[in-house]
């Protein structure tokens, strides 16, 4: 390739189609989930995304990394490869299934969602439905079959959508045409809960009116359509299985999984934690639709990091070997701090806006968005410092790195949940997240030297801190204190985004002065290549 970056580049669009619609779609449904769903309903949603969050790292064992090491190796069947990962995933995921169908009622029991067993058993599809073709999706990355995959996972979000659609906006008025045809006599709500599956067949799946298992059976349906444009894929592929590769393979990835367990759990344990810690016992799952609702507006700095990691892991490993490589890598970390900057800028400049997304309900916390967004952005830099352990093959290293962030989180959790409610959530993520940066770089630095320009790198958050303090120090000494949504005029609102951008740019220029040397030594080493 003439220009390696311009590759990593183009990928990462391709793969962020898919992704950018499926966040955008979320963003333009949070203002009707968070209206439309009480915060303790919002706030079940997610623990149940965070207990399958957690077990889909477990199911698919680390094989999507380990199909990408095991595929560039020479010598080695790539076919088979694939093979082995697809018919381990399929095994275990599916065995998951039959145990969430047989105990489902004793699992809802336990967790205060009885007569929600529909819920436990729709989980355990989305898990193994989502584990299997993780490995159908890891497939097309290597073969950088971007556009296939881009449309694989659009269709399955545009599923979801639609399936949200209906059930949010069309299926509960059906239900109450339904109710009030067969019961006339009785009140609109009355009618409603007397219906049965014998009058409407879709309350054999769900409830009549809007809660929390309209979002997970939506959820449930889109893995099903997903799975079913693979079929073609799977009728084409020959199977070929070799136990002894297997088991080199689970050497290998096994360990990132359990490396990446440790990591699942730092991101979602604390909402886990609500329900035993938080400040109120008895309105916990209140506190967590609240933090989850702002948590959303943050997730722009993760879309991106999401969309980066699909394109540069298959990057990174395929590189590995050429001369210059890791002044590459060194090279790739310094655009993407830089554009996470302007992230982060991008967002909390325009948060006053940004908030109207949510329920009038769940802006209170709003004040968490500045410290998830940095916690996702050092996330995204440690993805980027990690490398040296999957590329030198010691991937055992990275258990160690994220237990210790593990650990900072439940003593963050434990310590301060009790007393300040989702900002001990919010804080957890960051200060763990920092501390595995820390270790990771440090140990990176020993094993596999990377030359970071470390003094560029902070460079970048120097003009992030003083654009933010001079956009806060404006708003106090120009507009008293900042746009007040219904009380600002609409002039004073404009004035303030129209400084506000000027900031953004300010971080731009000074951003692409400090880039501008790699860019070129960059570019002068991709003409070299060109011309040999």
């Amino acid at each position: 390739m003439a220009n390696p970056l311009k590759q990593l580049a183009g990928e990462t669009a391709i793969y962020g189609m898919s992704t950018i619609l499926a966040r955008i779609i979320n963003f333009l449904f949070v203002p009707f989930y968070t209206r439309l769903l009480t915060t303790e309903s919002y706030g079940v949603v997610t623990e149940f995304m965070a207990y399958i969050a957690v077990l889909q790292v477990v199911l698919v064992l680390g094989l999507e990394t380990g199909c990408f090491r095991f595929a560039n190796k020479e010598g080695l069947n790539p076919r088979i490869i694939y093979s082995n990962a697809l018919a381990t995933t399929f095994g275990v995921s599916f065995s998951f299934l039959a145990c969430m169908i047989i105990f489902a009622k004793p699992i809802a029991n336990a967790l205060g969602y009885s007569g929600y067993e529909s819920c436990i058993i729709y989980v355990g599809g989305i898990l193994a439905l989502d584990s299997t073709t993780a490995i159908l999706f890891a497939k097309l990355r290597q073969e950088h079959k971007a556009l296939k995959f881009a449309i694989f996972k659009t269709v399955k979000i545009l599923t979801e959508t639609t399936a949200n659609i209906v059930l949010f906006f069309l299926f509960p008025a059906h239900c109450l045409h339904v109710a009030t045809s067969l019961y006339p006599e009785m009140t609109s709500k009355a009618a409603v809960a007397a219906l049965s599956s014998k009058d409407v067949w879709m309350l054999h799946f769900i409830s009549a009116t809007p809660d929390f298992s309209y979002v997970i059976f939506a959820i449930f349906l889109s893995c099903i359509v997903c799975a079913i444009l693979f079929i073609p894929d799977l009728v084409k592929f020959s199977f070929e299985f070799d136990g002894k590769l297997l088991k080199k393979m689970l050497a290998y990835s096994v360990p990132l999984m359990i490396a990446a367990l440790p990591g699942i759990i730092n991101d979602f344990v604390n909402r886990i934690l609500f329900r035993f810690l938080d400040t109120n016992p008895e309105g916990w799952r209140t506190s967590l639709g609240i933090f989850q609702a702002s948590v959303k507006i943050a997730v722009i700095m993760n879309l991106f990091i999401q969309m980066f990691r699909f394109a540069a892991e298959p990057f990174f490993f395929q590189r590995v070997k050429e001369k210059n490589s890791r002044e590459l890598y060194a090279i790739v970390m310094e655009f993407f701090t830089a554009f996470c900057g302007f992230i982060f800028l991008a967002v909390i400049l325009y948060i006053d806006i940004l908030s109207l997304i949510l329920g009038r309900d769940f802006r209170s916390g709003i004040g968490v968005v500045p410290i998830m967004l940095l916690a996702y952005m050092i996330l995204g830099m440690l993805f980027n410092v990690s490398m040296w352990y999957k590329l030198s093959e010691k991937t055992n290293m990275a258990i160690y790195i994220t237990l210790a962030g593990l650990t900072v989180t439940f003593i963050i959790n434990f310590a301060f949940m009790p007393h300040f409610s989702y900002w001990a959530a919010a804080f957890g993520h960051l200060s763990s997240y920092i501390v595995m940066f820390i270790i990771s770089a440090a140990l990176g630095a020993h094993y596999y030297p990377i030359p970071y320009k470390w003094k560029k790198i902070f460079g970048f958050f120097i003009i992030m801190g003083i654009v933010y303090g001079a956009s806060i120090l404006t708003d106090h000494l120009i507009f008293n204190g900042g746009i007040k949504i219904g009380q600002t005029p609409a002039f004073s609102v404009i004035s303030e985004l129209a400084v506000h951008t000027v900031f953004l740019v300010i971080y731009s220029v000074a951003s692409w002065k400090i880039l501008k040397p790699s860019y070129r030594i960059m570019i002068a080493e991709a003409n070299t290549v060109q011309d040999i």
